[in-house]
């Protein structure tokens, strides 16, 4: 039995607890604070529930096709069923705790920056040690019951599922919400962000819970234990002696090095990035030393790869704060270029997003060649398990984001004192950088995590046929499938940005009709009716991420069922590839856009100036690139891995 790992996780999910227990008897602030909280909940819960439907529906003839397809393997089907609940599981579990840290939150302002942050912190927290304990329990705790590698496949496969429908469900709702409030209330009608005039001002709020907390912890969820399932799989087919639960005992021991790290979160003064990642350093340190002491006599070579793994994670978050945050050169370009109009913002944008994908690819390729060089192909698994094993409190900063984001615009809607908005906006404006850092440690440890499923993939064919498998590009079948692969990302952000369009134009159409038909919501004497913006935006998230998921699905199927394994393979490099670059050119980009808005609020002629204008444009056109299409390319790339693992034996 895996006692040490199911122990862990059960220790993370009890911290998790704990954590909640103290975020939610903190203070919830006056009764119209407490309304406004109650609002976003209540449209947070309606979505949900929503989704998870429409995942049960999707999810139900996948189990049945699984259980059909293996019959000598039912578990495969089991573990589909358990990967799907735990993923969605984590992601309830850490949204309904945001949504109601956030009230705390701003009621915490008050009393100075320093109380709110700590509450902030901990509410993010509870999503992160709720993700990695589930995560790692279900790994180690079905493994440990059926003792059958190719079946933890099929929990991978569940929970990169669900991820792909919260990232890009949540995704489109939140930016829909957002760029629909925004083109109407801050363009159109001059009015203020949060303002309660707004008709799609609780839609918004509710968007960065659905967006980026529910749909990041399933995605985190899935990418930590695919992780985790590809480098045990991948040892079990290269190695004769027991390796297979290492990334297990590496996952524990991890736990409880974040769990350590969590107490070295602590503001001195205003360096609220320092004192996070004060938190994320003492985790790096404990867990490095965590792995010497487990993997024993091997740990000369193999804790070189761990390192690797360590050392990619801090240089992926130095590198995305450097693009994304408002003290450094990027943003602080684009907001300059905001002075000439929009189109020069624009121009700039994108500019800074294409650049933001060398460093990251240059150290991605680094720390694999490099962790290939310790240990091989099993050094690159070790790596990306390291990686993910620091997920925890990577998560907590993640998660730190959307409740300060919501708790600044609580403020605004509840007319706070200037006071309470001067501690929120600091807090809000580190989010955005939070959380485009996770954004890009998941697609680092994604793209690591890939090669390895890639690797499985090829050693599962040659298990299967009996002869070794080469994918040479003199092989117009490889050929054809690379060239495939690398249109997925492309085909899958098109359709994702477009239903953000979509979905947006929808709220901008009743957000206008309300202004025009409901008489006194400029001047406060008539309510708008929120609940028509959050339900349109609830229906047109629900309906828009159907179709991209099920390309996703049936791609790799079509090309290994038409093309063969040969174009599977190409076809999962050409995945991994643009996928890579798609996802991190927009998420950097997006948030950078983001945060040069902020940075000329705050220091460049505030709101309602041309440049603000000019800012508030880029910024709605980045809006999808860093909550929509760019996050949701992560889990698209493992998706088609695990569906070519799956799918090998049928091919040859």
């Amino acid at each position: 039995m895996l006692i040490f790992p199911i122990t862990a996780s059960l220790l993370s999910i009890g911290y998790a607890a704990f954590l909640t227990w103290q975020v939610l008897k903190q203070p919830k602030g006056d009764q119209q604070m407490q309304d406004i909280s109650s609002a976003i909940q209540e449209g947070a819960s309606a979505y949900l529930k929503r989704q998870y439907r429409t995942i049960a529906i999707v999810a139900l003839p996948v189990f049945i096709a699984l259980w059909l397809l293996f019959q000598d393997n039912p578990w495969i089907a089991v573990g589909f069923l358990v990967g799907a609940a735990a993923s969605a599981l984590a992601g309830f579990l850490g949204m309904m705790v945001a949504v109601r840290a956030n009230v705390r939150v701003t009621e915490a302002a008050k009393s100075g920056l320093s109380k709110a942050f700590s509450v902030a912190f901990k509410g993010g927290a509870v999503t992160g040690f709720f993700v990695v304990g589930l995560a790692l329990f279900a790994v180690s705790t079905f493994y440990a019951l059926t003792n059958n590698l190719t079946a933890l496949i099929g929990l991978g496969f569940g929970g990169s599922l669900v991820s792909v429908f919260a990232r890009l469900g949540g995704g489109i709702y939140t930016k829909a919400a957002d760029v629909g409030a925004d083109i109407v209330g801050k363009v159109e009608a001059g009015i203020p962000e949060d303002d309660l005039r707004n008709p799609a001002v609780i839609a918004d709020n509710v968007g960065d819970n659905v967006g980026d907390d529910a749909g990041m912890a399933a995605d985190l969820f899935e990418t930590y234990a695919v992780t985790m399932v590809a480098a045990m799989f991948l040892g079990s087919l290269i190695f004769s002696e027991p390796v297979v639960e290492i990334p297990l005992y590496m996952g524990a021991v991890a736990v409880i090095a974040s769990i350590l790290g969590s107490f070295a979160v602590r503001l001195f003064g205003n360096g609220i990035m320092r004192a996070l990642y004060q938190g994320l350093i003492v985790s790096a340190i404990l867990a490095v030393a965590a792995f010497a002491y487990i993997l024993g006599g091997r740990a000369e070579i193999w804790i070189g790869a761990a390192s690797v793994g360590i050392i990619v994670t801090l240089l992926m978050v130095a590198i995305t704060e450097y693009y994304t945050s408002k003290k450094f050169r990027p943003v602080q370009a684009i907001a300059n270029a905001s002075k000439t109009g929009s189109g020069t913002n624009v121009i700039m944008g994108l500019a800074m997003g294409m650049e933001s994908t060398a460093a990251p690819i240059i150290v991605i390729v680094a720390g694999a060649l490099l962790a290939y060089s310790f240990a091989g192909l099993y050094g690159v698994a070790l790596a990306a398990v390291a990686m993910l094993s620091l997920a925890g409190i990577v998560i907590a900063i993640d998660a730190f984001g959307p409740i300060t984001d919501n708790a600044g615009g609580i403020a605004e809607m509840a007319n706070l004192p200037e006071s309470v908005r001067n501690v929120t906006d600091p807090l809000d404006a580190v989010g955005n950088t939070t959380k485009a850092v996770t954004k890009a440690y998941a697609i680092a440890s994604a793209g690591l995590a890939a090669l390895v499923l890639f690797v499985s993939y090829t050693q599962e064919l040659s298990n299967v046929a009996g002869k070794t498998f080469i994918f040479e590009l003199g092989d117009p079948n490889v050929l054809a499938g690379l060239l495939l692969g690398a249109a997925l990302p492309y085909l899958f952000g098109s359709i994702a940005m477009r239903a953000v369009g979509k979905s947006a134009g929808a709220v901008v159409e009743e957000v206008r009709r309300q202004f025009r038909e409901i008489k006194g919501i400029m001047e406060r004497t008539a309510k708008p009716d929120y609940g028509a913006a959050v339900d349109i935006v609830t229906k047109a998230a629900i309906k828009e991420m159907i179709v991209p998921t099920f390309i996703v699905v049936a791609a790799p199927i079509a090309v290994g069922w038409f093309l063969g394994p040969e174009a599977l393979g190409g076809f999962l490099i050409g995945t991994i590839i643009t996928g890579l670059f798609v996802a991190i050119s927009m998420t950097s980009g997006g948030a950078a856009w983001d945060n040069a808005k902020k940075y000329i609020e705050s220091d460049r002629g505030g709101k309602g100036t041309d440049i603000h204008k000019a800012a508030v444009t880029g910024d709605t056109v980045g809006d999808p690139y860093k909550d929509t299409a760019g996050p949701a390319i992560n889990p698209v790339i493992k998706v088609v891995n695990i569906i070519a693992i799956l799918i090998a034996r049928f091919l040859v």
